[in-house]
């Protein structure tokens, strides 16, 4: 029940198809595999809860905690510090190959500091262990090959157990916070300035990537937005104040499209459901 098969698949209008990015995996995985699996989430999550394991603005693979929660907390705390006169800000961060670098023995070791049963940690220790993967692809030959790092793709318990692996990268922000749903993390911040915002991004963004260097995880870079919010009665002038992180320049967007949600710096939803029914008529067309 180690053994899976992955399905090599070309992405849709891709300029290149000579790159490994070019290209999406689909892992098949045993279906018994898959009810154990799935029992050893449900006791884990109990467990996480209850040993305060995760970070608490971590959505996604919990019961209750849902795409729409982890929006309608950062709308919560924009407006928040926003009715404090502060300048909001809030940076959205993607983790590279979330899936593909957890270290079996560094969440062995952290489920154990944390009070986790020895049983429980045994079974998530072997389940990431030994594990073997094959391509199917036109020409390709076919062979098992080990996987020493990553949870296994499809998975139902692969989520729950990054989402306690990085629980980690969550830093405290006195005038904020982070929120993330899986492989998805956001910082938010409020200042007297938006210059100060973008200082205090720097700052954070640093003390999250040596976290994750810790673990093994980095952050996309490239796919990093930013957003300056306004209230509808803001008559100052809008600031493009941009962001500077690896050399790389992030000027602040009018759009940014989080978890399914259209974000808009005035937090309007006309955006939103605009973009979902230019959609809607675009699916409904081509049937």
């Amino acid at each position: 029940m180690k053994k899976a098969s992955g399905i090599v698949l070309d992405k849709p209008d891709k300029p290149d198809y000579r790159t490994p990015a070019s290209f999406r995996i689909i892992v098949l995985l045993e279906t018994v595999s898959k009810i154990l699996e799935r029992l050893s989430a449900l006791r884990l999550a109990s467990a996480a809860r209850s040993l305060g394991l995760l970070h608490h603005n971590q959505c996604g693979s919990l019961a209750g905690l849902g795409c729409f929660d982890a929006v309608a907390t950062l709308f919560h705390e924009v407006r928040l510090l926003q009715a404090a006169s502060f300048k909001v800000s809030t940076l959205f961060l993607d983790v590279k190959s979330s899936f593909d670098n957890v270290c079996a023995n560094k969440l062995a070791t952290a489920l154990t500091r944390g009070g986790v049963s020895a049983y429980l940690v045994a079974w998530i220790k072997s389940f990431l262990s030994k594990r073997q993967c094959r391509l199917i692809f036109q020409g390709a030959p076919k062979a098992f090959c080990p996987v020493a790092v990553g949870t296994p793709q499809g998975s139902p318990i692969s989520p729950l157990l990054f989402v306690l692996y990085i629980a980690s990268l969550h830093p405290t922000i006195p005038q904020g916070l982070a929120i993330s749903y899986v492989d998805d993390l956001t910082i938010t911040v409020g200042s007297d300035s938006v210059r100060s915002n973008i200082r205090a991004f720097q700052y954070f963004f640093g003390i999250i990537q040596k976290r994750g260097a810790n673990l093994g995880v980095a952050f996309s870079v490239p796919k990093t937005e930013l957003i300056h919010w306004r209230t509808p009665k803001d008559r100052s002038d809008v600031s493009f104040a941009p962001l500077v992180i690896n050399d790389m320049l992030f000027p602040p967007s009018q759009a940014v499209r989080w978890l399914g949600y259209w974000l808009t710096p005035t937090i309007h939803s006309l955006v939103h459901f605009l973009r979902r029914l230019a959609l809607a008529k675009a699916s409904f067309t081509s049937i």
